[in-house]
């Protein structure tokens, strides 16, 4: 697994620790454990062409590691499908429960005051400047979270909450979330420049 500061052993912590905040009774906590730590498995940089098939190859990559774990083939192909359908960027439907889970427990890792500090982490290996100093909330302009750090926080960020899946994952995100406005306000307030109306719906 290719090693950031955003896709690290602590993430994978973080995101085991959102599962368990948000798995209810039922569901296979062998299989979320092991989907969390393997997820990232194959790790391509946000810039990468392949960028949307990593998480299908970290879940090829996950199965000879589960079956020495002693994973039977159900699983096996379980985790596989939570690791495949939890990327933003694949667009595979999560079919399961433990698949829902893991992708609410992922993507709440980008949000509230780690996610401001992973977006600004992955902008900076990218040598992305923090925002356009001409127009930083892109109100006479086009978003482009290429190009801009802060267009991330509209583009993508700020809409994460109203994909979650799971009502404890949506609950969790959407506290997340206005910490995220809290502090785009004060930045707004400090670069002069104050946050679009716009911006505050989650």
């Amino acid at each position: 697994m290719a090693q950031d500061s955003a896709h690290d052993l602590a993430h994978l912590d973080r995101v085991w620790a959102n599962v368990q905040a948000i798995a209810g009774e039922g569901t296979d906590l062998t299989v979320l454990l092991a989907a969390s730590y393997l997820h990232d498995l194959v790790n391509l940089p946000k810039d990468s062409p392949e960028r949307a098939r990593a998480s299908t190859l970290a879940a090829e990559e996950a199965a000879p590691i589960l079956r020495a774990l002693g994973f039977d083939e159900g699983r096996v192909t379980a985790t596989q499908h939570a690791i495949a359908a939890h990327s933003f960027s694949a667009g595979i439907p999560p079919e399961t429960e433990e698949a829902r889970i893991l992708r609410d427990a992922d993507r709440l890792d980008a949000l509230g005051a780690i996610g401001i500090a992973r977006c600004f982490a992955v902008s900076g290996a990218l040598d992305r400047p923090l925002y356009d100093p001409e127009d930083p909330f892109a109100a006479a302009r086009a978003l482009d979270d290429t190009r801009q750090t802060l267009d991330h926080f509209r583009t993508k960020l700020l809409n994460l909450p109203a994909g979650m899946l799971t009502a404890r994952g949506r609950e969790i995100a959407d506290a997340r979330a206005r910490r995220m406005i809290g502090f785009l306000e004060d930045l707004g307030a400090e670069i002069g420049a104050p946050l679009p109306p716009d911006w505050t719906a989650t």
